[in-house]
């Protein structure tokens, strides 16, 4: 007997989970999704209420998973303790780890899996993919929905006899096109981006059905089922379409991402945050914890009382140095001058900008 697969989605309290779960709850209203948020207690306000948003339109209560709910502090104090007030960071994200990955982890135990995460179409990165083996993450967004460790064991070249297998059961309309890319053997000259790219281009959903026939053949919680909706599926969505969908749905985009006019030497600018997470999140841009500062000041007061004991944020500058007003004002005209520099690019929404400048961040923090 096949065991039950359970489907999961992490809400961050970001636009992009809150737009994955009203999309797929208007798609494929079959599917009995489980909903969940990791609380870290140090979130802004927008964020709850973005959460309890979502429940109103999904008509089901958000799961709060929160670690160590036996303690009588907020979850990241109780770890900063543990650590001894050592602060997060790029290079020691404990937060991560102990916070959202853990809990998440302990609540969905030993069953089959299928985490569904907000990564959009028009993003390079992979996002969370847990290494027990019981949990699949599927990325609805992206034209291709697989995560990369399924795709390198299918796209093997010693795979590729029983890739044309599985494609025959597809029915694929272009099949002999399909045939010749799969039987050329990936190698320095024909990569397995390349590869990849090119299947999807042919047929989509010939590509998904082909993936979802060899996931038959493993161990993964797929295997577990008779069919997966998903395969049919062929839209990208991108950031524009995020927006789209929480405000058509009501239940509206988060404060926090909404831009707020600044005006500095006589220019003109804009700040808002680039992503959810903790109020004091070390992946902040400067210009960011400006506004932190400036749009919620006792939250960055709180900030600034945990950089003590050598430990700080920002590891070249600490907050009571960031709010300076000279220093304030060169954030915010580097913040014009980068505007500037980006008004030509294609979108015009400010946290790309945002975005562009600081990288991706920490794509687990967000389940």
């Amino acid at each position: 007997m096949k065991n039950k697969v359970r489907h999961v989605l992490g809400i961050s309290g970001g636009k992009d989970s809150a737009a994955l779960a009203i999309y797929l709850f208007n798609k494929y209203p079959q599917l009995d999704i489980e909903y969940y948020t990791c609380d870290t207690g140090k979130e802004l306000e927008a964020t709850y209420q973005l959460i309890k948003n979502l429940e109103i339109y999904l008509g089901k209560k958000i799961i709060l998973l929160e670690a160590a709910n036996k303690s009588h502090e907020d979850p990241f104090d109780h770890f900063l303790k543990l650590y001894g007030g050592y602060l997060p960071s790029s290079g020691s994200r404990w937060c991560t780890r102990k916070l959202k990955l853990d809990p998440f982890e302990k609540w969905v135990g030993d069953d089959p899996v299928i985490s569904y995460v907000g990564i959009r179409g028009d993003e390079s990165r992979e996002g969370y993919i847990s290494k027990k083996t019981n949990i699949q993450s599927i990325f609805p967004f992206r034209k291709n929905i697989w995560s990369e460790d399924v795709i390198s064991k299918l796209l093997k070249n010693e795979q590729i006899s029983n890739m044309a297998n599985w494609y025959a059961l597809t029915g694929a309309g272009k099949l002999p096109r399909i045939l010749e890319i799969v039987e050329e053997p990936i190698s320095g000259k024909f990569t397995q981006n390349e590869k990849l790219d090119a299947l999807l281009d042919l047929d989509t959903r010939a590509f998904n059905q082909m993936v979802f026939e060899y996931l038959k053949t493993t161990h993964y919680p797929l295997s577990n089922c008779n069919e997966f909706e998903l395969t049919d599926n062929e839209e990208v969505l991108i950031r524009e379409d995020i927006f789209r969908v929480l405000r058509d749905s009501g239940v509206g985009v988060p404060q926090y991402y909404e831009k707020v006019s600044f005006e500095v030497n006589g220019q003109k600018g804009e700040y808002a945050r680039s992503r959810s997470g903790c109020y004091f999140c070390f992946f902040q841009q400067k210009i960011e914890w400006v506004w932190l500062y400036e749009q919620h000041p006792e939250k960055f007061k709180l900030a600034m009382e945990y950089e003590k004991d050598g430990y700080t944020w920002m590891q070249d500058e600490r907050l009571e140095d960031i709010i300076r007003p000279d220093r304030i004002r060169q954030i915010k005209e580097d913040q014009i001058k980068k505007a500037s520099k980006a008004n030509n690019k294609k979108s015009s929404y400010l946290i790309d900008i945002l975005d562009e400048s600081d990288g991706e961040g920490c794509a687990s923090c967000f389940i």
